[in-house]
């Protein structure tokens, strides 16, 4: 054989195993266990890929802070229970006792895998007289003990952010009641309702009578069957849960790079970035080989 021949078969046998190809998978995402000064555990992600796919739509860390996403905006995580498996987002435009301004609507997604908790009650501020919340038809409005909520608020200095004095009238204010009863697709219209803003708020700080100590922030509770037996062998063995492919099946993400089926432990592989890499190279080595093989002949 000629050393013209041999060159070329050189050539073939070093290069070809590290052309990129489209069955080389994906690179494995990086997950991490916190975000800011939160802690992120499954079914939540930091990154995609990361968590379950039911949750990466509506939750993601975004440059150091947790969020969550829907129709109506994106909302930043102040808080996760994984106990009680609730989490507390809050709304920029949202109205609190100091700071009121007019808001935007609230919608949560009825195919969402979260539903409003039952200590949530939503204040409506600055309604209209012909607002929908006032027919005397319906039963939107709680008139006995939640106007000591309206007065509350309205007591407040920052109402005059909406255009009211501190300490009017409340006649423009609304208790909503029975929220819980409309679940996954819960929906806030301010401006079908004519109102001019909103307060939410899971809890009184231990103090009803001093809306500054109010804690204001919508609580949500989410459905936590998603942890299986197989995610909790992936966590005992230091990898992350998460999903992978088309079909978004379960991936145990490992920390030292690359993903496996089951766990971290070394069985299972589906693929292993580093595995990649030893192949590619023992590939080079036999081609080298190779080619020495075909000089002598």
């Amino acid at each position: 054989m000629s050393i013209t021949s041999s060159w070329l078969l050189l050539n073939i046998f070093l290069f070809l195993p590290i052309i990129p190809s489209s069955h080389i998978p994906p690179i494995v995402p990086t997950c991490r266990d916190k975000c800011g000064n939160l802690t992120i555990k499954y079914p939540f992600g930091s990154d995609f890929g990361c968590g379950h796919p039911d949750f990466a739509r509506y939750i993601k860390c975004t440059s150091g802070e947790l969020r969550f996403s829907s129709r109506t905006g994106a909302y930043t995580v102040s808080s996760i229970d994984y106990t009680t498996s609730t989490l507390v987002i809050t709304d920029l435009f949202m109205s609190t006792c100091s700071s009121m301004q007019n808001s935007g609507s609230f919608r949560l997604d009825r195919a969402s895998p979260f539903t409003l908790s039952s200590q949530d009650v939503f204040i409506l501020l600055g309604c209209s007289r012909t607002s929908p919340v006032f027919d005397p038809n319906e039963d939107l409005c709680d008139t006995g003990s939640g106007l000591h909520l309206c007065r509350g608020l309205y007591s407040c200095e920052g109402v005059t952010g909406i255009g009211l004095e501190p300490n009017g009238p409340i006649s423009s204010c609304c208790v909503y009641q029975s929220i819980t009863d409309f679940g996954s697709g819960y929906g806030l219209d301010l401006p079908k309702l004519q109102c001019s803003s909103y307060a939410s708020m899971y809890g009184f700080g231990g103090d009803e009578t001093d809306p500054m100590k109010w804690q204001f922030g919508i609580s949500m509770e989410y459905n936590d069957s998603y942890y299986t037996e197989t995610c909790k062998g992936c966590e005992a063995s230091g990898g992350f849960c998460g999903f992978a492919g088309f079909t978004q099946s379960f991936s145990c993400i490992c920390r030292g790079g690359g993903n496996s089926t089951t766990n971290c432990y070394g069985r299972g592989y589906a693929w292993n970035g580093t595995l990649r890499y030893k192949i590619q190279a023992k590939l080079s080595f036999g081609g080298f080989l190779l080619f020495w093989v075909v000089l002598l002949l």
